[in-house]
């Protein structure tokens, strides 16, 4: 990748330093295990862990020479650097490839998730961080049209309807009143009525 005002000659030189890719020494260096799946440590940050937690997440991206992206010593290129393109682009496409598996796996999981024995704060809330992970990697459209309102109210219709379906038989009732409610409601009020029953 080439830095600076020269020019970009695809890596190979020319007025600007050139920062290779290829380098297993250089912080822009992806190694085949480096992907957005990829487990750093082996727990998540809680409130309760916060200093355990960042020594091992410290620990673990100085091993793998990016900590430079976190603490902001490698800063992200500025527009009109020629390095700011390639730099977008080569992380874009690198981590873009890797999504495939983490949808289906998110998909998956949403399929087979029910209540069970599960109370219902715990179940709307497993549904939910699915929901808001599988959304990171689902384009959102952008227009002037109304599509983005019409795209949303889709969406809330398919997270009321994977929610009821997944509900214990005990709340076939609600289950039934919330089908027949026109308009459709959002999922937080239906959330909110499966709660109080």
């Amino acid at each position: 990748m080439a830095r600076g005002s020269g020019n970009n000659n695809g890596g190979r030189g020319g007025q600007g330093e050139v920062v290779s890719t290829d380098d297993s020494s250089s912080p822009f260096f992806l190694n085949n295990g480096d992907h957005p799946g990829l487990n750093l440590i082996s727990y998540p940050l809680t409130g309760n862990n916060y200093h355990t937690w960042r020594r091992a997440m410290t620990m673990a991206l100085t091993a793998k020479n990016k900590i430079g992206f976190v603490d902001g010593t490698i800063p992200k290129p500025t527009p009109n650097d020629l390095l700011f393109s390639i730099w977008c682009r080569y992380l874009h496409d690198r981590f873009n490839q890797g999504n495939g598996p983490r949808v289906f796996q998110i998909k998956k999981q949403l399929s087979s998730l029910t209540q069970g024995s599960l109370d219902i704060n715990a179940y709307f809330t497993q549904l939910k961080i699915l929901w808001d992970e599988l959304k990171e990697f689902q384009p959102v459209p952008v227009c002037q049209c109304g599509g983005l309102r019409i795209w949303s109210e889709h969406q809330q219709k398919e997270y009321v309807m994977q929610f009821l379906m997944g509900l214990n038989e005990s709340y076939t009732q609600i289950r039934a009143q919330v089908l027949m409610m026109d308009p459709f409601p959002s999922i937080n009020h239906v959330f909110s009525l499966v709660i109080q029953e």
